[in-house]
């Protein structure tokens, strides 16, 4: 694993430090976590982000990776008293160390097949933020039906949240997710 400023000034602090953790293959340099990282420096977020090779053992007990990996990610950057993680898929697994420790998270596809991802954004408040599509059967809202985290539901959207039709769909649907991710961060 190593994690990397992202952006043009890698030092900056201005709002708080921003973590992004990818998929399993979904790098952080593929469109949704791309536009993030974007969004948040140009808000002025320090954005840390990581690239992982995920083993067997990650595969078959994520959570202590994924926390190691958001420490780590958290150690490399400026010290700042406000923290965020942006994660997709399998960086989702972050989400229990988010709510323990009480750092909002922006949370792209969460697993909610796993308990402890279901579990911990169920636990989860206003700070968070998950989306998923209709379409992706790790999208399940139904498995956090006391959340206060919002929730976003993209009409036929899939785990890449893309939709079927043609790249333009897309592309409008993903950039209204993003907008929408915008606005609660300024909130935060």
């Amino acid at each position: 694993m190593r994690t990397f400023p992202w952006g043009r000034d890698p030092r900056s602090t201005t709002y708080g430090v921003a973590v992004l953790l990818p998929g399993s293959g979904y790098t952080v340099q593929a469109p949704l976590l791309y536009w993030c990282a974007e969004m948040l420096a140009e808000l002025g977020w320090h954005v840390q982000a990581v690239e992982w090779t995920i083993t067997d053992d990650a595969l078959d007990d994520p959570v202590p990776f994924v926390d190691g990996a958001v420490g780590q990610a958290f150690d490399d950057a400026p010290a700042s008293d406000r923290m965020l993680v942006v994660g997709k898929s399998f960086g989702t697994f972050a989400l229990p160390w988010a709510v323990a420790n009480e750092v909002p998270g922006v949370w792209l596809t969460p697993v909610l097949t796993d308990p402890a991802v279901a579990r911990a954004l169920d636990g989860a408040d206003a700070s968070h933020l998950a989306a998923g599509g209709d379409r992706d059967a790790l999208w399940l809202p139904e498995n956090v039906p006391s959340t206060a985290a919002r929730l976003i539901t993209m009409p036929g959207g899939d785990h890449g949240l893309t939709l079927p039709g043609g790249w333009q769909a897309s592309v409008e649907a993903q950039a209204d997710v993003i907008l929408q991710i915008s606005e609660h961060v300024r909130h935060l």
